[in-house]
Order: C-alpha cells, then sequence, then structure tokens
C-alpha cells in the first residue's frame, strides 16, 4: 500500500494526525512552513522537530517532489521542466523570470481532454488529474532552481496555463491556490495566481464563491460556430452562457478579466472578428492578450500576419479594450502557449501524436 503524499495534506489534515501521534497541532504550522515557506521536503532537515517525529514523518509518508527528467534553457531566459511523476507519467512547467516579476506556469493535468485543435497538449490525450500537492512540488522545485541560480527572488506570479485545464481538475486546483495564498505557506496575493480555463462555466461559478483569484479565459473566437470547432467545450457551454457566468464574477475591479486570443490566421483575425469581439466583451472589465499561434508539427493551422494583429489590435484599442501583443516566451524549446507536450529537447520538431506513442513504451514502472 503507497503511503500519503505529505504535500497533499492540509494544515487540518497534519492537526488531525500529530493529534492521534499525541504531539502538539502548533507542530502542523512547523510543518507547513518547512515545506512551503522554505522550500524543503525533507523531514531530516526540519530541525525544530525532535527526531523522533522526523522519523515517523518519514516512516508513514512520502515526501518525493517529482524528478526533473530534462531542463531546457531557452534564449529567453525561460527554462521548461520535464517532470517525472511518481507513477512514470511526465509532466511539465516553465520558470519565466523577468526584470518585475517571476512567473511559475503549473500544470494541473496529465495531458488534456478538452481537445482545442490549436493546442499540442491535446494531442497527447489525457492521462489524470495532478494533485494538490503535486501542484505545490511544482513551485517547490522552482523555488529551489531560483535559489540554486543565486536568485535571492522567489516565485512571485502563478499562471495555471500549463498542461491541462485547470476548472477540470477543480477541487485539486482550489486547494493549491489556497495553499499558494496562506501567509503561512508561500504567502502569495491572490491576484498574483491566474487560473486560465476554457469555459467550464460551472466551474467558473464555483470558483467565483469559492476562491476568486484572479481569471483568464481562453476565448479565441467571438463566433460560436467557429469556437464550437476550434473548442469543442464550446458546443456544451456556447458564448452566451459563458459571459452570463463572467459577468457574475467577483473580479478585482483593477484587474478584470483576461481573454487570451491566439491570432491564427484565416480563422479569427479579421477586423470583422475584431468587432463580434468587441460585442462580446460588452459589460465587462476586460484585458485582450492577443497571442500570435505557436506552430506545432502536424497542425496546418498558421500565426495570423503581423499586419492583421496590429490592426486587430488597434480596433480593439480604438474602443478602450487593453489588447497587448504577447509574443510567448520559450518558444525555442516548446514551452510556449499551447506547445506543452513533454517535449525533450531531440523531440522538439516531433508530430505529438507520435510522441505519444513513444511515451506510452517508456513510460518508467509505478514507484511504491
Amino acid at each position: 500500500m503507497s503511503k500519503p503524499y505529505a504535500l497533499d495534506w492540509t494544515e487540518q489534515e497534519w492537526i488531525s494526525w500529530l493529534s492521534l501521534r499525541g504531539e502538539s497541532t502548533y507542530i502542523a504550522k512547523q510543518i507547513y512552513r518547512w515545506l512551503f515557506a522554505q522550500n524543503c521536503s525533507d523531514p531530516n532537515l526540519f530541525t525544530n522537530l525532535s527526531k523522533n517525529l522526523r522519523s515517523a514523518l518519514l516512516e508513514k509518508l512520502s515526501w518525493e517532489l517529482p524528478k526533473v527528467d530534462t531542463r531546457l534553457e531557452s534564449i529567453d531566459g525561460s527554462e521548461k521542466f520535464l517532470l517525472v511523476m511518481k507513477d512514470g507519467l511526465f509532466g511539465e512547467m516553465v520558470l519565466m523570470p523577468s526584470e518585475k516579476r517571476i512567473t511559475l506556469c503549473v500544470s494541473s493535468q496529465i495531458g488534456c481532454r478538452m481537445g482545442c485543435t490549436f493546442c499540442q497538449t491535446g494531442k497527447m490525450g489525457f492521462k489524470r488529474n495532478i494533485s494538490r500537492g503535486e501542484i505545490l512540488a511544482q513551485l517547490i522545485l522552482a523555488n529551489q532552481r531560483l535559489k540554486e541560480m543565486g536568485e535571492e527572488r522567489r516565485v512571485s506570479n502563478i499562471v495555471f496555463m500549463g498542461m491541462g485545464e485547470p476548472l477540470d481538475n477543480f477541487d485539486e486546483v482550489v486547494a493549491a491556490c489556497q495553499t499558494m495564498i496562506d501567509p503561512k505557506a508561500f504567502g502569495l496575493s491572490k491576484h498574483r495566481v491566474t487560473v486560465s480555463t476554457s469555459g467550464l462555466v460551472p466551474e467558473i461559478q464555483r470558483l467565483g464563491k469559492e476562491l476568486p483569484v484572479r481569471l483568464a479565459i481562453s476565448l479565441h473566437s467571438p463566433d460560436d460556430e467557429r469556437r464550437s470547432r476550434l473548442m469543442p467545450v464550446n458546443r456544451k457551454y456556447p458564448l452566451s452562457v459563458l459571459k452570463e457566468a463572467l459577468l457574475e464574477y467577483p473580479c478585482s475591479p483593477r484587474h478584470g478579466i483576461t481573454f487570451e486570443y491566439v491570432m491564427i490566421s484565416g480563422e479569427n483575425d479579421s477586423l470583422l472578428h475584431a468587432k463580434k469581439l468587441v460585442k462580446f466583451l460588452h459589460g465587462l472589465k476586460a484585458k485582450v492578450n492577443l497571442i500570435p499561434m505557436n506552430h506545432f508539427p502536424g497542425n496546418p493551422m498558421r500565426s495570423a500576419e503581423e499586419q492583421q494583429i496590429r490592426a486587430f489590435q488597434k480596433y480593439l484599442s480604438d474602443r478602450s479594450i487593453p489588447a497587448p501583443v504577447r509574443y510567448s516566451r520559450s518558444q525555442d524549446i516548446s514551452g510556449a502557449c499551447g506547445q506543452l507536450a513533454m517535449k525533450r529537447e531531440a523531440e522538439i520538431d516531433m508530430d505529438p501524436r507520435v510522441l505519444r506513442r513513444k511515451r506510452k513504451l517508456e513510460t518508467i514502472p509505478t514507484i511504491e
């Protein structure tokens, strides 16, 4: 029987476990501080705990962080990590330092079942959800890497824009976010934690009630017929239903809702599309990130031309809608928006469907 994963436990679960052992419940805060404030997952180093308790922690619980299979460095300073989870499946995260902030793009699922046509992750299929502890482990690994680099800063911003649909793994993602913003743990502002979704309406409504962190919507088309073709989720939750949920979302008046809009040549880049987008956004405090599509092998779609993107941007800006063009970081290491597919350096130009078959053959045996 496998051991419980220590990083999955909430503070209350630690309190219950410690109470059953006759230990002070205050120790729960100390363990939390070691894990999430000190980024230390080795109980041997928990020096303010008794030796007997440290031995019990090691004996009864699993503490391993995901193993780093490959770390690829981008020319823009970003780093992509291919991680091996406890069961041998692969996940990814991307660390993006900049002058003003250090952003970590985390994954919430192994693969994805949304099937968006412009996204490489969807071509890998869906394996499983990532637990709250495995999500938090990505943040611990990132902070450890920053320390190794001699960087005095820690991760300041989290974006759930890696592999998977975060709201398709609602409970684990929300639990991880709660730890991220907990002052006793990572202590991040809720405005520095962004959850991106393709548009799962019931979960958007739940998120607004339970933990209204910053919300980003992968929109990509203001037209139902076209969006349903690009993003199958729209068949279940069309734009009118999505907008109703967004109008009710308790977002910050300062930040509003961010809309991700991948610019695809001939698909969604005309001024007619821009006009429909303005109509859809009416009544919402919105910013639109215009993202030139990041091509991947096996996909016939291409990015919109620069001239089309700038005309689209101007149309939105002239109507007081902020619309920065976001040129994705880490494109050269297959770590940009829509490119995550568990690739090593030699596999960057590989069709994701071919890579999917390869990964099935090399999955590492489950570690007990």
